[in-house]
């Protein structure tokens, strides 16, 4: 949900597109599909502010954090609107947190981590990643006979494959499970496969994401813990409950070059106030996955989104 002064704003006072601006506003989009919603609903709200934004598609994090900080000082807006806190720390403290402008969490309440089908988890009992470093568990997940449990896992530079990587080690899990890499779309999409064909899986996901929704937690599958924390980032990932699923709950916020706080101050607030839930984008992903993928679709997704948000608080 937007702050209404802010909501008010673009669809009032900024909803007329004025040729004062000319500041360059880059969206970088990472390659993602599924980033591209909540990307998108900042990129309008630009334009109902009356700016030109020009979307860069399907560019690597990395490449953007880079393109970010190249452009610390500049005058123009340079911007990723799915920073995920802290899972991202790395790679902004490794070119310089000064360059960076990090706003309050766009989309709260990102959990990640490792699932098993509920069938496998009740009947042998199984409630620990740390469980599959015994070759009999680990072998129900075994999909290709090389005695490794199959992970559906995490692409490379993404960042959640260091934290897998480093926990295999952490754990002892080397030798009993095999972390499988590659395009994830095409990963969980076997993996559902196997599941539909009364198979054990393990996978890796996260949210918001659309997986959830055709694997649901508690129902056909179920979230494994860790004994204890061990990332590369040396934090307790212990929830309040005492529940700890060995990756630490994020927050997706905007990133952006650091000046964008000093000299575009109407957009830094705006980066600042903006909210979005999981559950929107849950659902988003949902119609994604169901076959409105094309650009076209999300356009209208988005579409749909900020008009329920306007009528929301117009009539509220």
């Amino acid at each position: 949900m937007l702050n209404k002064k802010i909501i008010v704003g673009a669809f009032a006072s900024f909803f007329v597109a004025t040729s004062l601006f000319a500041t360059k506003i880059t969206a970088l989009k990472p390659s993602i599909a599924e980033e591209s919603f909540q990307t998108k609903i900042v990129v309008k709200i630009l334009e109902k502010m009356g700016y030109e934004v020009e979307l860069t598609n399907d560019v690597g994090y990395d490449i953007a954090y880079q393109t970010i900080a190249d452009n610390a000082k500049s005058d123009d807006v340079y911007f990723m609107a799915v920073n995920w806190d802290p899972l991202h720390d790395g790679k902004i403290k490794a070119l310089g947190e000064e360059k960076f402008a990090r706003f309050s969490p766009y989309i709260s309440g990102c959990a990640q981590g490792y699932l098993i089908d509920k069938k496998t988890a009740d009947k042998y009992n199984i409630k620990y990643i740390n469980d599959l470093k015994d070759p009999k568990i680990a072998k129900l997940f075994d999909l290709n006979d090389d005695g490794k449990a199959d992970l559906a896992g995490c692409n490379a530079g993404w960042g959640c494959e260091k934290v897998i990587e480093h926990q295999l080690d952490a754990f002892k899990l080397r030798d009993t499970v095999k972390h499988n890499q590659g395009e994830y779309s095409a990963l969980i999409a076997d993996a559902i496969a196997n599941y539909k064909n009364g198979k054990s899986i393990l996978y890796y996901t996260w949210t918001p994401y659309w997986v959830s929704g055709r694997l649901v937690p508690g129902k056909d599958v179920v979230f494994l813990q860790v004994t204890h924390s061990s990332n590369p980032n040396g934090i307790s990932t212990k929830l309040p409950n005492g529940a700890d699923y060995g990756f630490a709950v994020n927050s997706q916020k905007i990133a952006a070059n650091v000046s964008v706080k000093t000299k575009h101050k109407d957009i830094a607030k705006l980066f600042d106030i903006v909210k979005l839930s999981v559950n929107d984008v849950s659902g988003e992903n949902m119609l994604m996955a169901k076959g409105e993928k094309k650009e076209k679709d999300i356009d209208r997704h988005v579409k749909m989104w900020i008009e329920k948000i306007r009528q929301k608080l117009m009539l509220g």
